[in-house]
């Protein structure tokens, strides 16, 4: 097959509307008129999209509270102090650091410094990563495809599941995900006409996108760089040069806040959480490094291991199907199929074409990348959980925009028309299977995709032989067979609230089990969560869980984010794996407004108006108003009372920090003012060596300190002996 594909060639982007440029009526006017070239309906449907999504992103936000309420109070702490900001500390009197870089918690401190603390001023920030990806996908798919091609991939990226779960939730993930997409953005315009300043752009995306999320940023610069040494319109020793700068400017963009952490003395800084020696260098190469891939993670929870081939230890099995699996299919692969498919598709269209050609650099790029970067979630043996994949997205949506409309120019061949209907008509199956995976779910959805994906591929079949107005109705059944599935997921994603530190798009019968997502919400098997109360509101209580987890009651009166309650009956281990287990038998964690797993270790605890009431007492006269084994415990109180808790041990309880020596100083300096009872795991399963330390200081504290109950939490007065 050979096709003529469409040519817009950067002169012509740059003439369009120059002679009003000057103005702001003639800018105004080229925002909503677009290209020259385009249609005059382009630009209108294309800025829809973007309202579309910003609406669906945007529609009852609140109901997910304070979302994970680990980085919602990093990033109140850093709205308070420069010092937490710049670190990523957990509170604003600069214990211990988040277990990431700061990155993604900029946004959301700056946002709270200017307005507030709220649910909406943590969440917005994460909605307009979503819309910006959006754009930007559609922007690189339509600088060299068509207007048609742009939309349908940024059509594709919004209704995806674990999208409209991840901007609109404030994990790392939302702005790993728009730097990714950014840089690819910007090696395709450098891919144009061998532009250095565009290999440096993408450098510096990609360094920011490392202060995001550490190595994760790095999946995909192997794809980039290779296609770039070879189809870049320049010579070898050019294109090594470009690719040498272009790793200056990572090493640069990403290394300053590095440097500046190594160097500054460890005393006068907070504890690196994550890590078992306060260093960051040993948190992205150990925990948040080789850690992840070999399952060899000190201090995490539940352990990885399991290496390669079928394993995957907790963390679901590992190997080639992991993206089809039972919890992370529904999240990603719905069309992730037909994007390999259209991968094969394109790169066989432009199989003679010259070693410079743009059309075939992109689909080597944005499949390059989604190779990658799903290869590496599908054979790591770490901790991994399915909103990962929301990497995934923008690649899919990309390769599934252009190799549509790629094909689509091929219809009158029978080979392009008989690829067209093969596509959609495994796309149908394959949405038919995920949503019988729940058979409770709109069980007529999957019929209609079904049957309606098999008669749009009977269609574009005889595409070539019929007029344009029955080619188009049956283009047109087979995007809304293909995306009804992925719609549905959303709207039911985007229709409750969602909290805790592991989440999942889709319905509820969808969530657990083995296959990356670790620990579920709520009760066991059967069991279902709360709502998250917007803020201001009561929350509701969930029903009554299965095993191994249980209802959660509503979080501090109404405080937005906040997990309801403590893990229920049921003993560890107990029952199948499933929403209120991880494999392995922990409890569930605060999903969706539910019980908190562990303790409060995974999804916070419930903070009543009471301790609240009690830990604001001349809070002034105190560093910390309390401290609490594990982030999210201390995470829950510091957002209700706005002041700083220190996190014993970090996220997980596991990290020496700080030691009991430090500890009795900061007490005997009237440092602390309570000690919470009770929180995250310290020296259990897949903790470190820093569990032994809060261990240590829990048995000090109840051997020392006099104990109060306030309404069935239990507080030690530090400032009280016995």
């Amino acid at each position: 097959m050979t096709t003529t594909l469409p040519h817009d060639g950067p002169a012509v982007a740059r003439a369009a509307g120059r002679p009003h440029a000057r103005t702001g009526a003639g800018q105004l006017a080229r925002l909503w008129r677009g290209r020259a070239d385009d249609a005059p309906w382009v630009r209108p449907v294309f800025l829809g999209l973007l309202l579309v999504t910003a609406l669906l992103y945007l529609y009852d936000l609140s109901a997910s509270g304070y979302a994970n309420s680990f980085y919602s109070a990093a990033a109140q702490a850093g709205s308070e102090s420069w010092k937490a900001f710049f670190f990523g500390s957990s509170d604003a009197a600069n214990s211990i650091t988040v277990d990431k870089p700061p990155a993604a918690l900029w946004p959301m401190a700056l946002s709270v410094r200017l307005f507030g603390l709220g649910s909406w001023q943590i969440l917005v920030p994460e909605v307009l990563m979503g819309v910006a990806t959006v754009a930007v996908v559609y922007a690189a798919v339509r600088r060299r495809f068509t207007p048609a091609a742009g939309l349908i991939a940024g059509a594709v990226l919004a209704v995806t599941p674990v999208a409209a779960l991840m901007f609109r939730f404030n994990n790392p993930d939302a702005l790993l995900t728009v730097l990714m997409t950014v840089t690819v953005y910007c090696v395709l315009r450098a891919l144009e006409g061998a532009r250095t300043k565009w290999l440096l752009w993408a450098g510096v995306a990609i360094g920011f996108a490392f202060l995001t999320k550490t190595l994760q940023a790095f999946l995909i610069l192997p794809p980039l760089a290779l296609v770039y040494v070879v189809c870049a319109p320049t010579t070898l020793r050019r294109r090594l040069g470009q690719l040498a700068l272009a790793g200056l400017a990572v090493i640069v963009s990403a290394g300053w806040w590095v440097a500046i952490v190594e160097l500054w003395p460890a005393s006068s800084r907070p504890y690196i959480g994550g890590s078992q020696n306060n260093s960051f260098l040993e948190l992205t190469f150990g925990y948040n490094g080789l850690g992840r891939i070999n399952g060899n993670e000190t201090g995490s929870v539940g352990g990885g291991g399991g290496g390669g081939g079928r394993g995957g230890g907790g963390w679901g099995e590992t190997g080639i199907d992991r993206m089809f699996s039972s919890t992370i299919g529904g999240q990603i692969s719905w069309l992730l199929p037909a994007a390999l498919l259209l991968l094969v598709v394109g790169l066989v269209v432009t199989w003679r074409a010259k070693r410079t050609d743009t059309a075939r650099a992109a689909f080597l790029v944005w499949g390059g990348s989604l190779l990658m970067t799903a290869g590496i979630f599908s054979f790591m043996a770490g901790i991994f959980h399915e909103y990962y994949t929301v990497a995934l997205a923008p690649y899919i949506a990309a390769l599934v925009g252009m190799g549509a409309t790629v094909l689509w120019e091929e219809r009158t061949k029978l080979l392009g028309s008989a690829a067209l209907g093969g596509t959609v008509a495994v796309t149908a199956y394959w949405s038919y299977t995920l949503l019988g995976r729940s058979s409770d779910y709109l069980p007529w959805l999957r019929w209609a995709v079904l049957i309606g994906g098999l008669a749009a591929a009977v269609g574009l079949l005889f595409v070539g032989r019929v007029g344009r107005q029955m080619a188009l109705g049956a283009a047109a059944l087979g995007i809304a067979a293909s995306l009804a599935g992925p719609v549905a997921y959303s709207l039911t994603t985007v229709s409750e609230g969602h909290a805790g530190s592991i989440v999942t798009a889709g319905p509820a019968s969808m969530r657990g089990g083995p296959g990356g997502g670790g620990m579920r919400g709520g009760g066991g098997p059967g069991g279902m969560g709360a709502r998250m109360p917007a803020p201001g509101q009561q929350g509701q209580q969930g029903q009554q869980g299965g095993p191994g987890g249980g209802m959660g009651q509503p979080p501090n009166g109404g405080q937005p984010g906040q997990s309801q309650g403590r893990t229920g009956q049921g003993a560890p281990g107990q029952g199948a794996p499933g929403r209120g287990q991880m494999p392995g038998g922990f409890p569930g964690q605060g999903e969706r407004g539910m019980g908190g797993g562990m303790g409060g270790l995974l999804g916070g605890a419930n903070v009543n108006a009471e301790v609240e009431a009690k830990l604001k007492q001349n809070a002034g006269d105190y560093t910390w108003v309390a401290a609490a084994i594990g982030s999210q415990n201390a995470a829950s109180y510091q957002l209700a009372t706005e002041k700083p808790v220190m996190a014993i041990g970090g996220f997980n309880g596991s990290d020496p920090s700080p030691t009991l020596a430090q500890f009795k100083q900061y007490v005997t300096a009237g440092k602390i003012h309570y000690f919470i009872a009770g929180g995250g795991q310290g020296g259990g399963p897949g903790g470190g060596p820093g569990g032994n330390s809060s261990s240590s200081i829990t048995t000090w504290i109840e051997a020392n300190f006099t104990k109060v109950t306030v309404d069935g939490t239990t507080l030690y007065d530090l400032t009280a002996k016995k």
